[in-house]
This record gives C-alpha cells, sequence and structure tokens, in this order.
C-alpha cells in the first residue's frame, strides 16, 4: 500500500542522505507529521507530505532539498516562454520598472514572456464572477497554493466542496501563452516549451501533478534562486531599449504576497492566512464551522505569501515592501477575461478527497485500530520528545499499530521496563536464596520467568546500544 502512494503522488521535496545528521528539526516542524527519524537518518513518508517546503527551511544541513528543472532545456523547444511569478519581482532592490526584469529575461534567450500576475487578474475577475453567481457554496477557499489544495484532500475532507474551482493563475498562464504562441508562429505545442519560475516547491510538484486538471500546460519549473544571479548580472549590464512588456496591474503583483488574492476580489468579509501552522489552525476552525458571513478564504504554506517561498532569496517581508512599493502607482487591473477562455479557467476534473490518515482497510479495521493506537498512547509517556524517531507519542503508537516501529523505540518506555525487570529479577533472586522452592513445577516456572526476564533484559540491553551508537 505504501508503494502505492509512492508511486501515486509526485514529490519536489527530497532528502540527500548522506547530508542527513539524524536531527529531529524537521521531524517536529512538519506540519502534516510526514517526517520519520529512523536509523539515524530522516526518512519522509510520501503519503503524507504536501511538499509545503518546511522541512529545507528548517533543516541546517541543508539534507532536504527540492527538485526542479534547468534552465538550458530550453534548447529542446523551438519556441520558449518564460513565465515569470509575481513574487519574482520583490527580489530585486530598488526596482521600479518590471518591464526591466521581463525585457532581461527575452535577454536570457526566451523567446517570449507571459506574467503569472497578468493570468492573476483573469483569475481574481472570474472568482469575483463565480462567487456571486454561486452564493450557495460559501465561503470559497482558494485555490492558488497547491500544498494547501493537497492538505485539504487528505486530511479536510468535508471543506473539499469549498474549494474553488478555478485553476490557479499558474496554470492560465501556460494555457493562456502555449495559446497564443501557437497562433503566432504556427508550431505545434511539443515544440512550445513553457517555464514557469516558481517561488516554491509545490509547484514544481503542481506541474506534475496537478490537481483539477488532467495535465498541466507547464512544461518545465525553474527556481528563483538559481535564476537570480544571472537576472541580477544581466539586469545591470542591459544595454538594450526597454519594451513596454508589463501586462498586469496592483492585483495581478499583489498575488506575491499575502492577502493579495483576497484584497484584488475587492470584496468584504475575507480572511486571510499565511503559514502552513496558521493555515491548519484555520482549516481546523472552518471544518468546525467557526466562522460566519465568509465569503473567501486565501491560504499560503509560506510565510508572506508567495514571496515566503523557499526557492526565492529575499527575505519575505522585505519583499512584501518591495511589492507594495512597485504596484504603488499602476493601475488596479491590466489583463481581463475574455470571451472563449472560460474553459482555460475553469478546473476541468473535480478534486477528490484521498484517505491517506486512515488506519486499515475497511472502517472496520480502522476503528479496531485506534482502538489500539488508545490503548498504546495510555502507556508511552506523553511527552512528544521525538527521540522515538516520531514527531509525537500517538504518531509513534499508530505506527506500531501499522507495524512500522515497536513499543522498545520509546526510550522512557525502555527505561521504566527496565527497572520493572530489574526490580523483578531481584525479587526471584531473594525468593531463590531464601531457598523458597517449593514443589518442582514452581521451580520449573521460575526458571522459565527467568528466561523470559533474561532475554527482555537482552533485547533492552541491545535496543539501549543502538541508541547509543545512533547518538554517536
Amino acid at each position: 500500500m505504501d508503494q502505492f502512494y509512492h508511486d501515486k503522488f509526485y514529490h519536489s521535496v527530497g532528502l540527500q542522505e548522506e547530508l542527513c545528521k539524524g536531527c529531529i528539526d524537521c521531524l517536529k516542524r512538519c506540519p502534516t507529521q510526514a517526517i520519520r527519524v529512523r536509523n539515524g537518518k530522516a526518512r519522509i513518508e510520501s503519503k503524507f507530505c504536501i511538499d509545503c517546503g518546511e522541512c529545507i527551511r528548517v533543516c541546517q544541513y541543508h539534507a532536504k532539498q527540492s527538485t526542479y528543472d534547468k534552465a538550458d532545456l530550453q534548447k529542446q523547444y523551438a519556441y520558449t516562454i518564460a513565465l515569470p511569478d509575481s513574487s519574482l519581482y520583490g527580489q530585486f532592490n530598488n526596482l521600479d520598472d518590471v518591464n526591466l526584469i521581463l525585457n532581461t529575461l527575452l535577454a536570457m534567450g526566451f523567446d517570449d514572456v507571459y506574467e503569472v500576475g497578468a493570468a492573476a487578474e483573469i483569475v481574481s475577475e472570474a472568482t469575483r464572477a463565480y462567487i456571486k453567481e454561486h452564493a450557495d457554496g460559501l465561503p470559497y477557499i482558494s485555490t492558488a497554493c497547491p500544498s494547501v489544495v493537497r492538505l485539504i484532500r487528505m486530511r479536510f475532507p468535508n471543506l473539499l466542496p469549498n474549494l474553488l474551482p478555478i485553476n490557479p493563475p499558474m496554470e492560465v498562464a501556460a494555457s493562456l501563452a502555449a495559446q497564443a504562441a501557437m497562433e503566432k508562429t504556427g508550431l505545434p505545442r511539443e515544440k512550445i516549451g513553457i517555464f514557469f519560475l516558481s517561488p516554491c516547491p509545490s509547484k514544481v510538484t503542481y506541474a506534475r501533478s496537478p490537481l483539477g486538471t488532467k495535465k498541466s500546460q507547464v512544461d518545465h519549473v525553474l527556481a528563483i534562486k538559481e535564476l537570480y544571479p544571472q537576472l541580477v548580472s544581466q539586469m545591470e549590464a542591459f544595454q538594450g531599449s526597454i519594451r513596454e512588456i508589463n501586462a498586469c496591474g496592483k492585483i495581478g503583483i499583489g498575488f506575491g504576497r499575502r492577502g493579495g488574492e483576497a484584497a484584488g476580489l475587492l470584496l468584504e468579509n475575507y480572511l486571510t492566512a499565511d503559514g502552513i501552522e496558521n493555515v491548519i489552525r484555520v482549516l481546523e476552525d472552518l471544518e468546525d464551522q467557526k466562522f460566519s458571513n465568509l465569503k473567501f478564504v486565501e491560504l499560503s504554506a509560506c510565510s508572506g505569501g508567495c514571496v515566503g517561498g523557499v526557492l526565492t532569496v529575499e527575505n519575505p517581508y522585505a519583499a512584501e515592501a518591495k511589492l507594495k512599493h512597485l504596484s504603488k502607482y499602476m493601475p488596479v487591473s491590466r489583463s481581463h477575461m475574455e470571451p472563449g477562455i472560460e474553459h482555460l479557467v475553469l478546473q476541468s476534473e473535480e478534486i477528490t478527497y484521498e484517505p491517506v490518515l486512515h488506519l486499515g482497510e475497511s472502517i472496520l479495521e480502522s476503528f479496531a485500530r485506534l482502538n489500539q493506537v488508545e490503548r498504546l498512547c495510555k502507556k508511552l509517556p506523553g511527552l512528544d520528545c521525538g527521540s522515538c524517531g516520531a514527531p509525537t507519542c500517538k504518531a509513534l503508537a499508530e505506527d506500531i499499530v501499522r507495524g512500522k516501529a515497536a513499543e522498545q523505540d520509546c526510550a522512557y518506555y525502555v527505561r521504566e521496563n527496565l527497572h520493572r525487570l530489574l526490580d523483578e529479577t531481584s525479587a526471584l533472586s531473594d525468593d531463590v536464596h531464601a531457598g523458597m522452592w517449593g514443589e518442582r513445577e514452581n521451580l520449573t516456572s521460575l526458571k522459565e520467568q527467568l528466561r523470559k526476564l533474561s532475554e527482555e533484559v537482552a533485547l533492552l540491553e541491545t535496543f539501549t546500544e543502538k541508541e547509543r551508537q545512533e547518538k554517536k
């Protein structure tokens, strides 16, 4: 079953094992408890991971890394298009004109540029219209952050009907860019390369395994942090005339920061949250129906919004301030919903529940295992220290029920049982020395108890030695 989920889900976040020191920083910070530490190395449980990149952010040894494409893949195509995310504009100091970045991307070898911010304004317009026409489904939850959508899919199935059935701006931008390029060049789609410039690993995952559409129109995803040095160098050396390419205004630029999407809807009664831990709290409260009169909920897994992605270079709060400054004198919007593109904006497939958190194959088996978990939790100390390689005592209990861990993995459990075994051994020894042998069968029983105790002590000693070696 685990292999099934491993094959089913593409993940852009991975472990470079030789760099991992077996610390538990990532273990404690993972919002979906997708990480375990076994045999001195971290392990990522594929079916639980939402590619939020939090483990990349906190790993001081750089053992967690994101996969993404390289710019030299442009050579495979006859015509290439760059899709810069709005968060890219917040990475540069003293930037007054977005067109400088867009022209530099053309100078770097791209044949065309299509701003994701322009698609964001189309998405914003489509969202306003959809909310107005479908008021019975309020509040609607943004689908712009792939990590949030995947989190809802696996942990909050009751909120699936609240997901806005509109493709994220990166997908709309890719579809519109590909369509325009085919009309302009006459080339078939396979000869046109669409390159998205991403601030985070979750969008890399989306391009490979999209939700809400059968296949993404994004061919390759480049990391902003990889392109940044080359962009800075070429922007400083740029000598040509700057063409007016910018096609988005305040709404499009605002999508790169927290609250920008919700503000662009020009609605009242909306809620925004950024940072995956805050997102989970909001989703829990939404599921418990603690909010009233909400129309829209914008959730970003990264602190600060997309500018806080782990594939960016600038401090997210500084980048947010730069985006606000950059868009100060821009028009509200420059791109609008054109007739005939509705099929590119609306999702073509329903986003369904993925029950990865179930303990069993059936409801009865899940309930039986849940009872086992509860009994184990009463035996475990409840300290959630992480020394067992699981983030919490409950997670360890679930791992034990799934057959992936043992009670002896808990150091506190081992110590308590070691003391108990020593006390019992001492009591038996006292009985022997006092001459309390009794009948022959009692002697046999005592010998059997001693044999079992000896085996348990040997097992505990083995575990203790193993733990000592791992700490070294």
